[in-house]
């Protein structure tokens, strides 16, 4: 019986199916002219014979289609096929050992009270938790330098007043209790607005949708309240993840005001150096995390794909989206990352691996190389080679290598990125609100979405299978080290570990001509070695001072 009444079930969906398909067929048909002007598109070449045959399929594909944009998917339904960066050759501890985080002693508060705002999340913390202030005076403490230099910046977007000193003041209600979540309790941080979080709009950076809310908190929101942290505010972004510019202008770097501060993950880095925040949180596609990080000389942890769940976030590309701490140091991203890292079950894409930071690690037995082609090619007093030997003076033995390059992996990410979210935005596009948007430029989010509607699925399956020989490809040599040594804003290596899934660590590495800083990148050659690279960069922070100079304009 339960069978006959499923048969008659799909009998009748046919049939309202098919009575569509012949209502839109009466309507619209495909043509031969119109089959040879998308092979000119697509390289393909039939015969005539083989264009009448194609002729009533595709009629009926398009009236699929149609019934298929009935549907009007928002952003937050997953896309099933999840992509996974572990290749059946890789192997991994899964033991979390216990973290021990040892605040510094004897921190005092400064006689100028504008230097608190580059102290580190240790120092706060000190203070804190040994009450020489409450989070709800350190909390005030960064709303009014967000306040103050929030609109000098173009990086805040909004100010959740309200939430920050109600959570201000429950860490300090536990605090009084004995009850001590996590160095984070009581610290201020912003997050990228494309975070929910119930009680304030999440704009994705774009008017079409300025005046969002969800009723959900993110993962990563989650994560950082169960630690105790307190949320100050919504940072700027791109519009829909791209590049600094949003509806409020571009945003800029503290260094040099003229420059914007590139990447997506704009806002979060310009208000972490400047002083708005101990730190924020960003997501990465492709360079979000690393260019701005790069540009305002922030320490900017962009993790292994799939180690911090993105139920909540935006989505850009399902299967290159990732999420990661910006900070003013490598040991203020390893306390955030420690806490915000793991899994859950709505993001299938994520996982719990473990993360076993010690910043007392040995690194003469760490394995690192430099990507010679890349880096041996530059000035000789650039400062990446300087990088180089600054650490060689400190014996620490630097492999040259040839980094993997002409793989075409730019391209790579940039189809897949393009297919994936014009996916994702798919309800933008057709019905024409994308004009509403900021930026318009051929090369903008508009135009890619239309353009990548042409994208046929046999090549997108196809970039994604070329993606895998690569993974394979380049995994005996990436996995030979624990630190590879790039020039941050390298096409090639940024768009290969993007592809790869590979986590990565920026950081200043000195000072250019005009004042702004510069930086390098270490990449972990091992998937899911954030706490290696965080420590090997604490340690080259030791033996340097550029991550504690800061942009004299935000000192007052």
């Amino acid at each position: 019986m339960f069978l006959k009444v499923i048969l008659r079930v799909k009998v009748i969906c046919l049939f309202f199916l098919l009575f569509f398909c012949l209502k839109s067929n009466a309507q619209s048909s495909i043509s031969e002219d119109q089959i040879i002007g998308a092979e000119k598109m697509y390289d393909l070449h039939f015969t005539k014979a083989e264009h009448d045959s194609m002729i009533s399929q595709l009629t009926a594909d398009l009236s699929y289609y149609k019934y298929l944009h009935s549907f009007a998917l928002p952003n937050s339904v997953p896309m099933p096929q999840w992509f996974d960066p572990v290749l059946p050759q890789m192997h991994f501890s899964t033991q979390q050992q216990k973290l021990t985080w040892n605040l510094p002693q004897n921190v005092i508060l400064p006689k100028n009270k504008s230097d608190l705002a580059f102290y580190s999340i240790s120092q706060l913390a000190s203070l804190i938790k040994s009450k020489k202030i409450t989070s709800v005076e350190l909390t005030r403490f960064f709303i009014d330098r967000l306040k103050k230099w929030g609109d000098t910046l173009h990086c805040v977007i909004s100010i959740t007043e309200d939430i920050a000193m109600q959570q201000a003041k429950q860490a300090d209600d536990n605090l009084k209790k004995g009850i001590y979540k996590s160095p984070l309790q009581g610290i201020p941080y912003g997050l990228k607005d494309l975070f929910a979080v119930k009680g304030t709009k999440t704009t994705w950076g774009t008017p079409p949708y300025k005046n969002q809310e969800f009723d959900e908190d993110a993962f990563v929101y989650q994560q950082l309240k169960k630690a105790g942290a307190v949320l100050v505010a919504k940072l700027s972004m791109g519009e829909l993840a791209m590049d600094d510019v949003w509806f409020g202008g571009q945003t800029k770097n503290p260094w040099n005001l003229a420059q914007g501060s590139n990447g997506s993950s704009a806002g979060s880095a310009s208000a972490t150096v400047a002083g708005l925040v101990p730190f924020a949180i960003g997501t990465e596609t492709y360079g979000s995390i690393v260019a701005p990080s790069a540009v305002c000389g922030a320490t900017g942890l962009r993790p292994t794909f799939g180690s911090v769940a993105r139920t909540g976030a935006m989505t850009l590309a399902w299967s290159s989206d990732r999420i990661g701490p910006i900070c003013r140091s490598a040991e203020d991203a390893a306390i955030v990352f420690a806490f915000i890292h793991g899994a859950d079950n709505t993001d299938r894409a994520s996982r719990n691996m473990p993360f076993n930071y010690n910043n007392n690690i040995d690194v003469s037995k760490l394995k690192v190389a430099y990507a010679k082609n890349y880096i041996d090619t530059l000035p000789a007093n650039s400062s990446e080679r300087a990088v180089i030997t600054t650490l060689q003076k400190a014996g620490i033995k630097v492999t040259p290598i040839d980094f993997p390059s002409n793989l075409h992996t730019n391209d790579l990410l940039v189809m897949i990125w393009a297919a994936e979210s014009a996916a994702a935005f798919d309800p933008l596009t057709r019905s024409n609100k994308d004009d509403e948007m900021v930026q318009q430029a051929r090369d903008r989010y508009p135009n890619v979405f239309r353009s990548a509607r042409l994208m046929p699925a046999v090549e997108y399956i196809n970039v994604c299978r070329i993606r895998y020989t690569i993974m394979q490809q380049v995994y005996p040599l990436l996995s030979k080290y624990d630190i590879i040594i790039v020039p941050s804003m390298a096409d090639e290596p940024m768009a290969l570990t993007c592809l790869t899934g590979n986590p990565c660590i920026t950081l200043p590495s000195g000072f250019m001509s005009n004042g702004s800083p510069s930086s390098i990148t270490f990449l972990g050659g091992k998937l899911y070695s954030e706490a290696t690279i965080a420590a090997f960069a604490g340690k080259f922070q030791k033996l340097t001072n550029y991550h504690l100079q800061h942009p004299a304009m935000f000192k007052k």
